[in-house]
């Protein structure tokens, strides 16, 4: 292959990465819209919201099926370099985990369908500072990822032990409703179900956060110990 086929090669792989980076932008986007929308559906009791948001997860599903799909290819298609297979590895990885931030969305979307409008027994309060919590660090994490920037996927990580002081807060009061009026146990344990979803939800920006580290320096390293 001559010099100019090689650079005509090199820039298409070049808008091909490209375009996977804004793929991996959109999801994280919608994965991070539908957490917003599930946590305001179950605090404003909007049994529409939630049903549409348990009828679109299909939307994600479909997204990782494609960036799945753009990796293989880069990685069946084009022999990528060291750092560029490195890139599309940890962007499978990457995918993984925002689908199953989809699927936690999802819950707790089915969560407030299962409440409906049933009075809640205390207002909320910290399920969706919990929410604003993750979806501050899914948009930096994404944004440490694209970036390459070790440093700000640490400092994202970091912030993963509010959101598990946030649960802990959460738990203990529910369990105190549960204990002091067994009426309320039902409706409890769903609203203890949603903060740990959005819980599990930190954990999966954390292993974002991780794979970042791994992309950077080649470095395997546990964020969340």
């Amino acid at each position: 292959m001559d010099r100019s086929s090689t650079g005509r090669t090199r820039g298409s792989f070049e808008t091909q990465l490209g375009e996977l980076r804004e793929d991996l932008l959109k999801m994280g986007a919608l994965v991070k819209e539908s957490v917003h929308r599930s946590v305001k559906a179950l605090k404003d009791q909007d049994i529409e919201l939630a049903q549409s948001i348990v009828e679109g997860d299909e939307t994600v599903d479909a997204l990782e099926h494609e960036i799945e799909h753009k990796c293989l290819m880069l990685l069946a298609l084009q022999q990528p370099m060291a750092v560029d297979l490195r890139f599309i590895g940890t962007a499978l990885k990457a995918v993984t985990d925002l689908e199953r931030m989809a699927d936690h969305a999802t819950d707790i979307a089915k969560i407030a369908l299962r409440i409906g409008h049933e009075p809640h027994i205390k207002p909320l309060v910290d399920i969706p500072r919990m929410a604003a919590l993750v979806e501050k660090m899914l948009d930096d994490g994404l944004r440490a990822f694209i970036a390459r920037d070790a440093e700000a996927a640490v400092e994202v990580a970091g912030r993963d032990d509010e959101v598990d002081h946030l649960y802990g807060q959460v738990y203990r009061e529910l369990l105190t409703y549960m204990l002091e009026d067994p009426r309320t146990i039902r409706q409890a344990t769903h609203l203890l179900f949603a903060a740990q979803h959005l819980e599990r939800i930190g954990d999966h920006v954390t292993n974002l956060s991780e794979w970042v580290l791994y992309l950077v320096r080649g470095e395997l390293r546990d964020l969340n110990p």
